[in-house]
């Protein structure tokens, strides 16, 4: 029975953590393309996933690190913005990232030193957080997600694509330093 007093996902009779699953993709894997994520937020009253782009396309930083901390901080503020504060399991197949949360890697690429205080951050704003690795195999659905959100992101993208040598440059709004659009 729905307790009308509670908002659903807000409160909890157990202390079991809400479960997130994230991933990213990145096409090329390298950087300078397409970097999307994914994630999952199952536990505590939510069945929740969202997917798109991590940052604009062909960006220098667009890269799957990038991607895969995206995809971590996205879930962490959905969270937040839902109202939720209690403990969290944040489980990808990302070892650089869940390294470097854990401490047991040093963060040495300086564009992602932001990204990894950005996630830190969010972190304190819950009871507890465990980072946790898992295979890709345990990694299904927020890995299917992120790829999802590179099929979106395509037609998109072809706008944000560097021009090769004598071709026209794109118009103002969607030149390289334009925004993506919000997705619907």
């Amino acid at each position: 029975m729905d307790d009308p007093e509670i908002p659903r996902g807000v409160a909890s009779l157990t202390n079991s953590p809400v479960v997130v699953h994230f991933d990213g993709a990145c096409q090329p894997p390298k950087g300078g393309g397409v970097a999307t994520f994914g994630f999952t937020v199952d536990g505590g009253g939510f069945a929740h996933e969202d997917r798109g782009l991590a940052v604009r396309p062909y960006a220098a930083h667009a890269t799957n690190n990038v991607a895969e901390y995206v995809a971590a901080i996205r879930a962490l503020e959905w969270l937040r913005g839902e109202g939720y504060s209690g403990p969290v399991e944040v489980v990808g197949d990302s070892e650089l990232v869940v390294r470097q949360m854990l401490g047991e890697y040093e963060v040495r690429a300086e564009h992602l030193k932001a990204y990894k205080a950005r996630l830190e951050q969010l972190a304190h704003e819950f009871r507890s957080v465990e980072f946790r690795w898992v295979p890709r195999e345990q990694n299904v659905r927020a890995d299917a997600l992120s790829k999802e959100a590179l099929l979106d992101a395509a037609a998109e993208a072809r706008s944000y694509r560097p021009r090769r040598s004598g071709g026209p440059s794109p118009p103002e709004e969607n030149g390289p330093d334009a925004e993506p659009a919000p997705r619907s």
